[in-house]
C-alpha cells in the first residue's frame, strides 16, 4: 500500500480575510478582518510648531518702541510753538520746552538752528529732582540751587554790564581874568550862547581893561542914571534882560557880567566875536 501521505493544512497567506458573522435581528453583517500581521502606514509627522515669542517679550518690545522719543533738528526760523504743532506735542510748546530745557537754555524764545530737540521727552530736570527728592531732600535742594545759580549765570552772560557813569569832576577856575572868561565860556556852552575866548578877551580889554569894578559915569547912559558897569560895561536894564540863570544877579560879578553881555551880543550881533567897538 502506498504510504499514506500526511495532510498538511494549507499555509495561510500573510493577508487573510475572514468573515465575522454578527447577527442582529437575523441580519448578517460581513466585515473584513485584517490580519495581525498586516502592515499599517505610519502617520505623517506633525509639522514643527512655529516659535512664538512670549507675550511678555512682545509687550516689552512694543513698550520700548513707544518709549523711544523722536528727535527734531531745529531749522532757521522755527519756534517751539511751531515744532510742537508739527509733532502734535501734548501740552504744546511748554511741554516741549520742559523736556529740552538743558538744550534750549533759559530763554524759550531763543532756539538756535542745528540743535536737536527730543520730542515727547520728560523734563530731565524734573526727573532728576524727583529722584533727588526721594533719595535725599537736602540733595534735591542742592540740585535746584545749583540749577538756579547756573541759570543766573547763563542769563547774565550775554548782557554786558554797563560801566557806571564817571562822575563829573568839579572844575576849579582861577579867580582872575583868565578864570572868569573860561568859567563864562563853560556856562555859555551849556546855554548854547556863541563866543570864543579871544572875542571875549578883546572886548573886555577895550571896555574895562580887565577891571571887574569899572564903571562909566560920564557917557549918555550915566546921564540917564544907568551907567555901564563891569568887565564888559553892561547897563543894568541890559544885564537884567539878558541875565543867564545860574549866574549871580550882581552885574559887577565877573562871570555874570561876561555871560549876560555875550548873551546880548549874540542876540544883536550874532556873537561877541562880531563886536569890535562900542555896543
Amino acid at each position: 500500500m502506498p504510504a499514506q501521505g500526511k495532510h498538511r493544512r494549507p499555509k495561510s497567506t500573510s493577508l487573510g480575510r475572514g468573515l465575522a458573522a454578527v447577527t442582529t435581528g437575523g441580519a448578517v453583517l460581513a466585515l473584513p478582518v485584517i490580519g495581525a500581521t498586516s502592515a499599517f502606514a505610519a502617520p505623517a509627522p506633525a509639522a514643527a510648531p512655529q516659535a512664538v515669542a512670549p507675550a511678555a517679550v512682545v509687550a516689552q518690545a512694543n513698550s520700548a518702541a513707544k518709549a523711544a522719543p523722536a528727535k527734531h533738528s531745529v531749522a532757521a526760523g522755527e519756534t517751539l510753538s511751531k515744532i510742537a504743532r508739527e509733532h502734535s506735542v501734548s501740552g504744546g510748546w511748554k511741554k516741549l520746552y520742559e523736556g529740552n530745557r538743558k538744550i534750549v537754555g533759559s530763554n524759550p524764545d531763543l532756539i538756535h538752528p542745528g540743535i536737536k530737540l527730543v520730542i515727547g521727552a520728560t523734563s530731565a530736570a524734573a526727573s532728576s529732582d524727583d529722584k533727588a527728592s526721594k533719595a535725599s531732600p537736602s540733595a534735591a535742594r542742592g540740585a535746584s540751587a545749583d540749577r538756579a545759580d547756573r541759570s543766573e549765570r547763563i542769563d547774565a552772560a550775554p548782557v554786558a554790564k554797563a560801566a557806571p557813569a564817571a562822575e563829573k569832576e568839579a572844575v576849579t577856575y582861577t579867580n582872575d581874568l583868565d578864570g572868569w572868561i573860561k568859567e563864562s565860556l563853560a556856562v555859555m556852552a551849556e546855554q548854547g550862547i556863541p563866543g570864543t575866548y579871544e572875542g571875549i578877551h578883546r572886548n573886555i580889554m577895550r571896555e574895562s581893561s580887565g577891571n571887574p569894578a569899572a564903571i562909566n559915569n560920564w557917557d549918555s547912559n550915566a546921564v540917564k542914571g544907568t551907567p555901564s558897569k563891569g568887565l564888559l560895561q553892561v547897563i543894568d536894564p541890559t544885564f537884567q534882560a539878558y541875565h543867564v540863570p545860574g549866574t549871580s544877579t550882581d552885574s559887577y560879578d565877573p562871570v555874570a557880567n561876561i555871560t549876560a553881555a555875550c548873551n546880548y551880543a549874540a542876540d544883536r550881533y550874532g556873537s561877541i566875536d562880531n563886536v569890535f567897538g562900542a555896543y
